[in-house]
């Protein structure tokens, strides 16, 4: 006896080829019926016998594409419509937007074999995918994802290509950026001026041989652009450094092989899962200091780590084969600026940074930077969230109403809460200059418009200098401030899925206190209702000069030997070397007095302290450096 079983599945579940399984799945069961995109998940209907619907139904969870995730599977059983074939519908739009936006994917092992075979017609095409693979978030403008909806509705498929789209046999049955040399995007190489000098795989290597001979090449690549340069060239990646107003901090770099990777860095077992897994992240790990010969010492001066990562699309795999050796890859934008996505923007803002451009003409949607992830305590610990990761949720334990979280000032990411999941945007950066400003407003609009989200709420740090925390005040809803620290627990409570009540440590840098100081390295005790209790703190001590004191770890040992001696902390032998004798009556008077003296708990600048302390380093130029 004939049956219909309909079946909503919500999740990640739409970028992944889940309606390809689901049209293979019901041929091998001989079930017929229908799929179909929508902004709330997945839906399909059924239909055959019993035996075969229940099998049906435990295969769609227990079966899925690698990279879906299914949150909810909801089944009702329907008398017969009938049907008669199974068939994958034209998607729907209507409706609120749910379903997960898949990140975008590492090039899989097929797609790297099409490109290396010479027999392929995706021979060397460096905008080859399929469902398993390719980009995602980075081209999608709106919910369901269908071609019509991404950056590359342009580009209207081959004939071979469409065979491919609709064959249920094949792997790019349905994956929505196919495309081929054929009717796909196409590479250029530019001049800083926009002239053309090479297209197609020329460019591909005439960018390749700058990169080798030590010119800065601008890569437009899969969410913006990267600047590229020979990470053996001292000379390139000191011009580099010049160029970009990027003193000392380190550099990212890509690698074209693990093997390349392991001749200069420790590699474990976990690290190497993780650069070759599909989300190929920028991995922080530890140097082989006897290795210097393929790694120039500015990439990063005096640093036990080296951030590495391999190549991720097949643009990258073939620039990589054809440099044979480790580059630099760090983001295309000046200091305190967001990427660049467009070429023409790129001209403007990275002229004066690079010698050449290799551009594509595939438009980006939105910046995604790389990610960067490290293994502590033998956990993967994502320490900055964009490819590969956003705008994938955390699921929540309670129903939320639609509420925005603006984020903090430094590392900005926002994100919207709707629903039983919590939509986190990637990484935007300090919001220290207009353009930065501008990206944070920009991803705002975007995570919203992509989730059809209508905000009841905001939520803003505490401090109310920020620039999140002021625009939040600007859009004339209700604004819950949340203290710094406990933002930190509450994050990592909804991460672990814990309820309370849990003893919190949050140790950073700066937080605005409910006291009004600046906290920083605090004990709290969380419970389930949202609320806080501050348990513990490191002893408290000044900081002169204020925010001077972040970029001087001199002044943060001053403060803290002040903490404990008073005026005498002035004569200690390691302050009279920091310090001119007119700058420590100066800072000693503020202290004394409490004017730009603020006090702190801040274990990010007790670490700079103790740096400046044993003599490391008594100015900083960037973040963390001293600690």
């Amino acid at each position: 006896m004939r049956e219909r079983l309909r079946v909503a599945i919500r999740g990640a579940v739409q970028g992944v080829g889940y309606r390809p399984f689901v049209y293979r799945l019901a041929r091998e069961l001989s079930l017929d019926g229908w799929v179909i995109n929508s902004p709330q998940g997945v839906f399909l209907e059924l239909e055959g016998e019993r035996a075969s619907l229940d099998l049906a139904r435990l295969k769609l969870r227990d079966e899925a594409p690698p990279r879906a995730v299914v949150q909810a599977l909801e089944a009702t059983w329907l008398d017969p419509a009938p049907y008669f074939g199974f068939e994958i519908r034209e998607s729907r739009s209507d409706g609120a937007a749910t379903t997960l936006v898949m990140a975008d994917l590492a090039t899989c092992p097929g797609c790297l074999a099409d490109i290396a075979d010479p027999d392929n017609r995706r021979y060397r095409y460096p905008f080859t995918n399929c469902t398993n693979c390719g980009p995602r978030f980075s081209i999608i403008e709106r919910l369901p994802y269908d071609r019509a909806h991404t950056s590359m509705r342009g580009f209207t498929m081959c004939p071979a290509c469409q065979h491919d789209y609709g064959d249920p046999g094949n792997r790019r049955f349905h994956a929505q950026p196919n495309a081929c040399p054929i009717c796909g995007p196409q590479l250029a190489l530019w001049d800083p001026s926009g002239k053309a000098l090479a297209a197609r795989d020329d460019a591909l290597m005439a960018a390749a041989a700058a990169i080798r001979s030590g010119l800065i090449v601008a890569v437009k690549g899969l969410g913006g652009f990267q600047l590229l340069v020979d990470a053996a060239n001292q000379a390139a990646v000191a011009t580099l450094r010049a160029r970009k107003h990027r003193e000392e901090k380190p550099l990212a770099l890509m690698f074209p092989r693990l093997d390349a990777i392991e001749l200069a860095c420790e590699v474990s077992d976990d690290e190497a899962r993780l650069l070759l897994s599909p989300e190929a992240p920028i991995t922080l790990l530890k140097r082989r200091f006897q290795i210097n010969d393929r790694i120039a010492d500015l990439v990063a001066p005096a640093n036990p780590y080296l951030g590495v990562m391999l190549p991720y699309t097949p643009l990258h795999h073939l620039l990589m084969a054809a440099i044979g050796g480790p580059v630099v890859a760090t983001s295309g934008n000046l200091s305190d600026e967001p990427m660049c996505i467009d070429e023409i923007d790129a001209l403007s803002r990275l002229g004066a940074i690079a010698d050449l451009f290799l551009v594509h003409d595939r438009p980006i949607v939105r910046h995604v930077d790389d990610s960067i992830v490290r293994m502590m305590a033998g956990r993967e610990l994502v320490m900055r969230r964009a490819r590969g990761y956003a705008p994938l949720p955390i699921h929540l334990g309670d129903d939320a109403p639609p509420i925005l979280a603006v984020g903090g000032h430094q590392k900005n990411t926002v994100a919207v809460a709707s629903g039983h999941n919590a939509f986190i945007s990637q990484h935007i950066g300090d919001l220290e200059s207009k353009p930065a400003t501008d990206a944070f407003l920009e991803v705002i609009h975007s995570l919203e418009s992509l989730y059809r989200a209508a905000p009841q709420m905001v939520a803003a740090d505490l401090h109310p200098d920020y620039v999140s925390t002021k625009y939040a005040f600007t859009l004339g809803l209700p604004v819950v401030q949340v203290q710094h620290h406990f933002a930190h627990v509450a994050s990592c409570m909804a991460e672990n899925d814990l309820d309370g009540p849990v003893l919190g440590v949050a140790w950073d840098g700066t937080g605005y206190g409910l006291d009004g100081t600046i906290w920083g390295g605090e004990f709290l005790l969380a419970d389930s209702t949202n609320s806080f209790t501050r348990a513990a703190c490191l002893r408290p001590f000044t900081l002169p000069g204020a925010d001077r004191a972040v970029r001087e770890p001199r002044r943060c040992a001053l403060g803290v030997l002040f903490a404990m001696r008073g005026a005498a902390a002035a004569e200690a032998e390691v302050i009279t070397r920091a310090f001119t004798p007119v700058e420590l009556k100066v800072l000693v008077q503020l202290m004394a007095g409490g004017a730009l003296a603020p006090t702190t708990t801040s274990a990010g600048r007790l670490f700079d302290a103790v740096a400046a302390l044993v003599s490391l380093m008594q100015k900083a130029s960037f973040e963390g450096q001293a600690a």
